[in-house]
This record gives structure tokens, C-alpha cells and sequence, in this order.
């Protein structure tokens, strides 16, 4: 993937921002090794040691981001809003995974966690199966499995993050569990459907791995 210029954003709670150049492409793998760095060097410890964000998922959140920009120029929205739910995607990935890591979560926030992986995953695999399964998609009963995860992984951060990060939480989650966005994606001819078929082979490789 491309190379992506990136601007440290000055906020107290920058994970490091970064911002592609104009043709340049979106790289979600730089996008997340940066802001990792950026988490790292205020949590220095050796047990921290691998990426947060491997090839797998840097392409998934990649055709994600192509998803989402698409999406929002038929909105008439700026592809910066895209931008913004794929960044915030990858700085709570990587806050969490650093919490994780430093073993900052009790054993109730841990089968908080573990539920709401069981969740999250049957979601994706239900997604997966509404997109290669004819005539099986059903707008409400996402929603309501999206909204199930957001409200899981808020409980698991509640401790931990600042109000901002969790807002982050809700900014994704109520992004991709808009109705219309899913309307969009699962039952037009818009261009936004092309990517799924990317989206999708990332989500099988992911569930085959484990990775999710």
C-alpha cells in the first residue's frame, strides 16, 4: 500500500492524526502504525511488542474507508467523514489492544470482552451471510446486533477511556448501523455495493484466522 503524509494533531488525546495527501490514497496500515507509535511511547513497556494493525485488517479498513467515501458522496458529505469513522476505528482498536496488553482489565471487564467478541463476530459472520445469501438481508436485525456490540465494548472502556474516546465508539457504531447506509450498501446498484465483495473476502479471512 501507499505511503500516507501524516500531521500529529494536537489535541491531549491525539493518537496521531493522519491526513492523505490528494491522490495519494487512504492507508489504513500507516494510519494505525503511527497512531500506535504515538500510544506506545506514552505507555512504554516491553510486553507491548507486535502491531495492532496487521495486512489483513489494514486492507479490510482500506475497502471499508472506499465503502464509507463512496457512501458519503451520494450523501453529499466530504470524504473526510469517511476518513474520520475508519481513523477512529483504528485508535480504539489500538487503545484497546494496548489496555489488553498492560492487563488493565479486571475479570468482569473481561468476560465483558469476550461476550462482546462472541457478539461482534456472529454479527460480521450474519453480514457475511446477508451478502452472499439472496434476498436475506435484514436492515433490523443488524441494527439492533450493531447496537448490541456498541453497547458491549462501551461497557468494557467505561473505566478506562475519557468520554472522548468513547464518543469515538458511538461515532463508528452509529455510522455503520444507519438504516439507510445499510439499505444502500445490501439493496441499491450504487457503486458503494462493489466493495463489499472485498469486504466480505476480508471478513472470511479474518473468521478463518481467528481474527475476529
Amino acid at each position: 500500500m501507499g505511503d500516507v503524509n501524516c500531521n500529529e494533531d494536537n489535541s491531549s488525546e491525539s493518537d496521531s492524526t493522519c491526513v492523505a495527501e490528494a491522490g495519494s490514497g487512504f492507508n489504513s496500515r500507516g494510519i494505525g502504525l503511527r497512531a500506535q507509535k504515538k500510544v506506545l511511547s506514552k505507555m512504554a513497556t516491553k510486553k507491548i511488542a507486535k502491531a495492532f494493525i496487521d495486512d489483513t485488517m489494514g486492507e479490510l479498513l482500506d475497502s471499508g474507508y472506499q465503502l464509507c467515501k463512496d457512501y458519503v458522496a451520494i450523501k453529499g458529505g466530504s470524504k473526510k467523514e469517511a476518513e474520520k469513522v475508519i481513523k477512529n476505528i483504528i485508535k480504539m482498536t489500538i487503545k484497546i489492544g494496548v489496555l489488553y496488553k498492560n492487563d488493565q482489565f479486571n475479570q468482569d471487564e473481561l468476560l465483558i470482552a469476550e461476550d462482546f467478541r462472541k457478539k461482534f463476530r456472529s454479527t460480521i459472520m450474519t453480514f457475511v451471510s446477508f451478502y452472499e445469501v439472496d434476498f436475506s438481508f435484514d436492515k433490523n436485525y443488524l441494527i439492533k446486533s450493531l447496537n448490541e456490540c456498541r453497547d458491549k465494548l462501551r461497557r468494557l472502556v467505561k473505566r478506562h477511556l475519557t468520554e472522548k474516546s468513547v464518543n469515538r465508539i458511538d461515532h463508528v457504531f452509529n455510522f455503520f448501523s444507519d438504516g439507510d447506509f445499510l439499505e444502500t450498501v445490501f439493496e441499491s446498484d450504487t457503486k458503494c455495493r462493489i466493495h463489499l465483495n472485498q469486504i466480505v473476502n476480508g471478513f472470511n479471512k479474518l473468521l478463518e484466522e481467528d481474527g475476529i
